[in-house]
């Protein structure tokens, strides 16, 4: 029976964090903040070894491979957007935008997760259409749902269409594909990655309805997510802009529920969002504002599921 949420998480410890120009020409949510100089690395470290303090200590089994200084990948810190795990040892690497990301994918990574008894018995590999410039960042350009075998993305340079409908063929994934935007000085620009304008858990979804522009999508993605049942918890784009939608629902060791979500996302939700949200599974609440403000990506960005 295939399984919406995991237990396992795979995370990368940052060793050279900062802030990536070759991501920020179209992740909108990066801000170069150049008074913190050369700490920027040791406050990320910070806030990764809290982060990962935080959810061991909630019963999560976190696997954690350290990066290394050669070759320099500043965003290794987000490792769902170059791989995602599908159980019985199935794996998919993806297709990335920026030349630097693509150096993330390393050998000894499988290597140590086969070690960690991540058995990896077959790998599905997109990443030759790198070379024809057509991407497709795993579970940042796709928000899976496992148990209906559905698959929603939003459209931008980083999410080619032709890719995400060849992904749910070989997977037997639906397919709902739409154009998200965000205003950006005046303008209605695309969202870079699904992931931060939508999360899927369980029984429910967390949406930046706003954000599709177009009406007739936006109404596919709504009845969508109501056909499989679940509550749909509508954010603004205020919110999606501080990773309200950047949102990750994890089970730990004695099958309980939590949804994992930035202090950032936290402080800008409503009192009945948040109790909507707590009525599913308990809330954990990490502070990583570093990484969400140099990386433009926040704690779902930073756990690779592993099935």
């Amino acid at each position: 029976m295939k399984k919406q949420i995991t237990n396992t998480i795979l995370m990368i410890e940052p060793v050279a964090f900062g802030f990536n120009e070759q991501t920020a020409v179209n992740n909108y949510f990066q801000h170069e903040q150049l008074s913190l100089g050369s700490d920027i690395q040791q406050h990320a470290l910070n806030e990764f070894n809290n982060m990962v303090d935080v959810l061991r200590a909630n019963g999560l089994n976190i696997i954690i491979v350290k990066d290394t200084f050669e070759p320099q990948t500043p965003d290794s810190i987000f490792p769902n957007n170059w791989i995602s795990f599908h159980g019985e040892g199935q794996v998919v690497l993806y297709p990335m935008f920026a030349e630097n990301r693509r150096k993330e994918r390393r050998k000894e990574i499988f290597d140590f997760l086969n070690e960690q008894n991540c058995s990896i018995k077959n790998i599905d590999d997109f990443t030759f259409w790198e070379d024809q410039d057509l991407f497709l960042e795993g579970t940042g350009s796709m928000v899976l749902d496992r148990v209906n075998r559905i698959a929603y993305a939003a459209l931008s340079e980083r999410t080619d269409k032709a890719l995400f409908l060849q992904f749910c063929k070989v997977f037997e994934f639906k397919p709902i594909y739409f154009n998200a935007n965000q205003t950006m000085e005046s303008k209605r620009l695309p969202i870079y990655h699904t992931n931060v304008m939508m999360s899927l858990a369980n029984e429910y979804a967390v949406i930046c309805t706003d954000s599709i522009d177009d009406e007739k999508e936006r109404n596919t993605v709504i009845d969508e997510l109501k056909n499989c049942g679940k509550e749909i918890i509508i954010i603004t784009e205020k919110q999606m802009h501080h990773f309200a939608g950047n949102m990750l629902q994890v089970e730990n060791d004695k099958g309980l529920l939590f949804l994992v979500m930035s202090q950032s996302a936290y402080d800008v939700m409503s009192n009945d969002q948040l109790e909507r949200l707590a009525s599913y599974n308990d809330l954990i609440v990490i502070a990583i504002p570093t990484i969400e403000k140099i990386g433009g990506g926040s704690v779902r960005c930073m756990m690779a599921e592993i099935f």
